[in-house]
């Protein structure tokens, strides 16, 4: 038996996910099926929300690419002990 349930989305979520599930054969109907199948199967809710990069992370990604290409990076240590040995100096 069948029911049916309103959720209400931001119209360009609907969208996105529309032309994702519409990529993979699917429509939004079987895609949420399946979300809540797993949910009930596995008793988990897994969410996933990507943090938006500001331009300060950017920047900062930035500078330790440019770090990482130049070699002014710092040599790998085993221990703490070490690690701190070496930043005193």
């Amino acid at each position: 038996m069948n029911t049916v349930i309103s959720v209400k989305l931001d119209k360009d979520l609907k969208d996105s996910a529309q032309e994702v599930a519409k990529s993979a054969g699917l429509t939004i109907s079987s895609l949420v099926n399946a979300y809540l199948r797993q949910v009930v199967a596995t008793r988990r809710i897994e969410l996933f929300a990507p943090e938006p990069i500001t331009p300060n992370l950017e920047k900062l990604i930035a500078e330790v690419e440019n770090e990482l290409k130049s070699g002014n990076i710092s040599k790998k240590f085993d221990n703490v002990e070490d690690f701190l040995v070496d930043l005193k100096k």
